[in-house]
C-alpha cells in the first residue's frame, strides 16, 4: 500500500464525546444493543459533567443570558430569511487559480457542514464561463427550432409567463460538474472535502419537461435524435444532448429550485435539468434548443469536457456521472477533540439510478462494513450515509465506497488509473481517503 500525504490546517473540531469504555464494547457487540442502552447511558454520562460545571458555578447554566430577558426581533424583521451570523464560516469558496479570467472560474459547497441531502441554495455550487447575470425574466426567451425544417412542424418562441401556465413537476436530484475531484487524479493536491468534492450539490428543481415543449412544437422524435442547448451568458455555451434522454421524459425546462425561483447564479429566470449528467449540460439561462440528427460539436464537447485516455485518445461526449460516494466528517482540515463515539456521515449518488449500498473503511481499505443509508433514497440523488465508530486514539484511514442499483462497484485509485490513465481533468469518481492522525488531525491522502 502507498499512501501520498498532505497537510490542510484545521477547520473545524468535531462534535465531544461522552461514551465509556463499556459503551464501546457494546457498539462492537451490534447497534441495535448499544442504541438501547446509549440512551440511558449517555444520560447519565452527561449528568456527572452538567452537574460539575453547576457546582462550578459555569454562567452557561445558571445564569440567564441576555436573549432570554429581553424582546426580540420583530416578525418579518428580516422579509427574506438569512442564516443566523454565527454560521458565516459556512459559505461558498473560490478555488483560486482556475482561470485567469474572474468570470470563468467556480465556487465550492462547503459539503462538510451541511446535513441531509439539500443544499441550500445560497450555498449551491458554482461554475460559469463567462460570469452570471441577473436576467430579467420580462425579456427573457426560450426558442425551439430545428437545424432541418423537416424535424419540426412548428418553432416557436416561449416566454416565462407561458412556461409557467404549463404543466410542471419537481424531482429531487444531484448536481455534480464534470471536473468535480479533478484535482486528485495525480496526487492529493487540496486539504479539504470543499475543495476535493465541492462541485456536487442536491437541490429539488421544478420545471416543465422538455419533451413537452417539443411534441407541442411537433418535433419528429424519429429523426430528431439530438438537440443543441444554448445559454443566454456571454459564453453562449452549447451541450449537445441526447434525444434518448428527453424521450424518457426526465430532462426539465426548470425555473424552480428548493421551492422558489432559480437564484441568478444557478441560471434564473430558465436552466436545463439533465438528471444524473455532468453539470455543463445542465445549460443555465436556458435560451434556444436546436433539435438535430447527429451531435453538434460544439467547443465544450469537442475542445473541453473531454477525457484523455491512456493510449492518447479523447473520449468525448462523457455526459453520466458514474456512481460515487464521500465522507463529509469526519474529513480533511477537521480535527477529533477526543476519543470515542462518532457519527461518520457523507454522500452517495449516481446518475445510473439509486443508491443500493455504501460500505465504509477504517483502515485504509482492508475490511469494509455496510453504512446504514438514512432519509429518502431517490434516483439521481444525493443519498445521506451513516456508520457508527468509537475511535480509540490511534491512525486511521477512512474510505467510503458506494455500489448503484446496475451493481456498478465504486473503484480505488489504482483500478480507475487501469482504465482511465493519470492525466485526466474530468470524471474523477474513485474512493476518496480521509488520515485520521493520533493527534485528531483528520488530512486528505491517497491509497493505491
Amino acid at each position: 500500500m502507498s499512501e501520498q500525504l498532505s497537510r490542510p490546517g484545521r477547520l473545524r473540531p468535531a462534535p465531544e464525546s461522552f461514551l465509556t469504555e463499556a459503551q464501546i464494547g457494546e457498539v462492537k457487540a451490534g447497534r441495535r444493543d448499544f442504541l438501547r442502552s446509549s440512551l440511558l447511558a449517555a444520560t447519565a454520562a452527561l449528568s456527572a459533567p452538567l452537574a460539575a460545571r453547576a457546582g462550578a458555578g459555569d454562567p452557561a447554566i445558571l445564569e440567564l443570558p441576555n436573549w432570554s430577558k429581553s424582546a426580540g426581533q420583530p416578525v418579518a424583521a428580516r422579509p427574506y430569511g438569512l442564516p443566523s451570523e454565527h454560521e458565516g464560516n459556512l459559505q461558498r469558496r473560490e478555488m483560486r487559480g482556475l482561470s485567469k479570467v474572474s468570470g470563468n472560474s467556480a465556487s465550492f459547497t462547503p459539503l462538510q457542514g451541511l446535513f441531509g441531502i439539500i443544499t441550500p441554495s445560497g450555498l449551491h455550487y458554482e461554475r460559469h464561463h463567462q460570469g452570471w447575470h441577473d436576467v430579467d425574466p420580462a425579456r427573457h426567451r426560450l426558442m425551439i427550432t430545428a437545424s432541418d425544417p423537416s424535424l419540426i412542424r412548428t418553432p416557436m418562441v416561449f416566454s416565462m409567463d407561458e412556461l409557467m401556465r404549463l404543466p410542471s413537476v419537481s424531482r429531487l436530484l444531484f448536481l455534480e460538474c464534470g471536473g468535480n475531484t479533478g484535482t486528485e487524479w495525480s496526487n492529493p493536491l487540496v486539504p479539504t472535502v470543499q475543495y476535493t468534492h465541492g462541485l456536487l450539490s442536491g437541490s429539488e428543481f421544478t420545471g416543465v419537461p422538455l419533451r413537452l415543449l417539443l411534441e407541442h412544437c411537433g418535433v419528429d422524435f424519429k429523426k430528431a435524435r439530438y438537440l443543441l442547448a444554448e445559454g443566454a451568458d456571454g459564453a453562449s455555451l452549447t451541450r449537445t444532448i441526447p434525444m434518448e434522454l428527453v424521450e424518457s421524459g426526465e430532462v426539465l425546462v426548470a425555473y424552480g429550485q428548493n421551492g422558489e425561483m432559480l437564484r441568478p447564479e444557478n441560471g434564473y429566470p430558465l436552466r436545463l435539468v439533465v438528471p444524473g449528467v455532468q453539470g455543463v449540460s445542465w445549460v443555465k439561462w436556458l435560451r434556444r434548443i436546436e433539435v438535430g440528427d447527429q451531435p453538434y460539436a460544439s467547443r465544450e464537447e469537442a475542445i473541453h469536457y473531454v477525457d484523455l485516455m491512456p493510449d492518447g485518445m479523447h473520449r468525448q461526449y462523457t455526459s453520466i456521472q458514474e456512481c460515487k460516494s464521500i465522507i463529509t466528517s469526519p474529513s480533511g482540515g477537521q480535527t477529533l477533540l477526543t476519543q470515542g463515539f462518532y457519527n461518520v456521515t457523507g454522500l452517495a449518488w449516481s446518475g445510473r439510478g439509486t443508491i443500493k449500498r455504501v460500505d465504509v473503511s477504517f483502515d485504509g481499505g482492508r475490511n469494509w462494513k455496510p453504512a446504514r443509508l438514512d432519509g429518502a433514497v431517490l434516483a439521481k440523488a444525493l443519498t445521506r450515509f451513516n456508520i457508527d465508530w468509537v475511535w480509540d486514539g490511534r491512525p486511521a484511514i477512512l474510505q467510503s465506497r458506494a455500489i448503484d442499483e446496475t451493481g456498478y462497484v465504486q473503484p480505488n485509485y489504482r483500478q480507475l488509473r487501469a482504465v482511465r490513465g493519470s492525466q485526466s481533468i474530468y470524471h474523477n469518481n474513485a474512493i476518496q481517503s480521509w488520515e485520521v492522525l493520533t493527534s485528531g488531525e483528520v488530512n486528505n491522502v491517497q491509497v493505491l
